[in-house]
């Protein structure tokens, strides 16, 4: 036998055998069963597989097609031709040319707050926790990370890091008892969670605020599923509810959702423009030389001149009547809600066979299931977007209560058992303030968006 040494794991904060052992469960399942993996040909709204299938994906994050709008492409080609550069490989801190900065300076104004861009939401997010977490970006105390149980993984992989810096805790989803005891006990503390939930529900930020206001809670937002989708010139759930934008409010949301471009905006409030320098140097990823390219801040600058003018409004009242439609004819938890994504119960054992069976009809939604999610709570995740047509709504619904979907009428309960549905041939192109419960996840990471 081997005198050498072996590792006992400590799985304090991330555990890969559990997320791997279990979650690989959910993904064979899935590639088996034709509902993963999926590669086709994207022409006018229309996926076409090399087999010959043509299907409209319903499960696409951007809310308001802006990622094919005219202006938003050729914004990206004018940027590329403009900077003659698509990506000054080099920290930022060192040497720039003016990219980001007009960028920055067009979202700051858009969303009224200090932004600072990076690649992505998980760059942002692994890049600020930690120096949040050491007290270095607040108010100097070192505070207490508390994890929303259903916190994106984008998030939620930043654990260990901020286990390095200060004590981490999880809590329940939207716990706020378990917060209150939180802030009664420690000086300080940080509370991680989805401002829009990517599998349905926003944040309660009232609530939080109440919180934020009396106990001095710090709360880290990323409301990436809200940006463009919500509120006046699409400033997102957060920014549209919260009293509290100041320093003890901080935001991430990509770019490149509802936004249609690429990339994340920092958003901050009461901040000093020297935190700008503390985060470019000391935030991880967010120093380092893979930043926003050229293209993706050109895309951006094109689609925030589109969230200043009246075809926002329009594109957003158009996303509102076709979730009014949804909801019309598929019963949900999610129905009579302004957020863009539902989720159609289904049972754990029908779950797969109706996902098959509404991508045979011409349509793609995709299965959640345990170890997702709950045992229980199984279902096909369906976005709705602006430039969906009412016909296309209309003929997925069907396929969906064909598949075990409950009609509007219906009362929901326990899935009925999936009926089969005949392919219906080739698909053609194509604000309040309520919150709404998400459903609950087993804590394995699913890669959602």
């Amino acid at each position: 036998m081997s005198e050498r040494k072996t590792i006992t794991p400590a799985h304090r904060y991330r555990n890969n055998d559990r997320l791997i052992g279990i979650g690989n469960t959910f993904w064979n399942t899935s590639y088996e069963h034709g509902v993963a993996g999926i590669v086709g040909d994207l022409e006018d709204g229309v996926f076409h597989t090399p087999d010959g299938h043509e299907f409209v994906n319903f499960t696409v994050c951007s809310y308001l097609d802006l990622d094919t709008h005219p202006k938003v492409i050729d914004g990206a080609v004018a940027s590329l031709r403009r900077f003659g550069v698509l990506d000054h490989c080099i920290p930022r801190t060192r040497v720039q040319t003016p990219v980001l900065l007009e960028l920055e300076e067009s979202l700051g104004e858009l969303f009224g707050a200090m932004v600072i861009s990076a690649i992505s939401t998980a760059a942002a997010s692994t890049g600020l926790l930690p120096v949040i977490a050491s007290g270095h970006l607040g108010n100097g105390t070192r505070p207490l990370m508390v994890f929303d149980k259903n916190a994106h993984v984008s998030m939620a992989n930043a654990k260990p890091s901020c286990a390095d810096e200060t004590e981490v805790v999880s809590c329940g989803h939207h716990d706020l008892d378990f917060l209150k005891d939180m802030c009664r006990t420690y000086e300080r503390v940080c509370y991680v969670v989805d401002g829009s939930d990517s599998l349905g529900g926003y944040a309660p930020v009232h609530e939080l605020a109440e919180l934020q206001e009396k106990y001095n809670l710090l709360v880290f937002y990323d409301d990436s599923h809200s940006l463009s989708a919500y509120g006046e010139r699409g400033i997102g759930y957060v920014r549209s509810h919260s009293p509290v934008l100041d320093e003890r409010t901080i935001t991430v949301a990509t770019l490149s959702k509802g936004f249609g471009a690429g990339g994340t905006a920092i958003l901050l409030d009461g901040y000093p423009e020297r935190t700008r320098r503390l985060i470019e140097r000391f935030a991880g990823p967010l120093g380092y030389s893979q930043k926003m390219n050229a293209a993706a801040v050109g895309a951006a600058l094109a689609s925030a001149e589109i969230h200043r003018t009246e075809e926002l409004t329009r594109l957003q009242g158009r996303l509102r009547s076709n979730i009014a439609l949804f909801d019309s004819l598929v019963a949900t938890e999610q129905s009579d809600s302004t957020y863009p994504i539902r989720v159609v119960p289904m049972t754990d054992e029908t779950v797969i066979d109706a996902a098959k069976q509404v991508f045979a009809a011409g349509f793609y939604t995709s299965p959640v299931f345990f170890p997702i999610v709950a045992r229980g709570t199984a279902g096909l995740r369906v976005m709705l977007r602006a430039g969906q047509t009412e016909e296309q709504i209309k003929r997925l619904c069907s396929a969906l209560v064909r598949a075990g979907a409950r009609p509007a009428a219906a009362p929901l309960g326990p899935a009925a058992p999936a009926a089969p549905v005949a392919p219906v041939g080739p698909v053609a192109p194509g604000t309040g303030g309520e919150r709404v419960a998400a459903p609950t996840r087993e804590g394995v990471p699913d890669g959602h968006a």
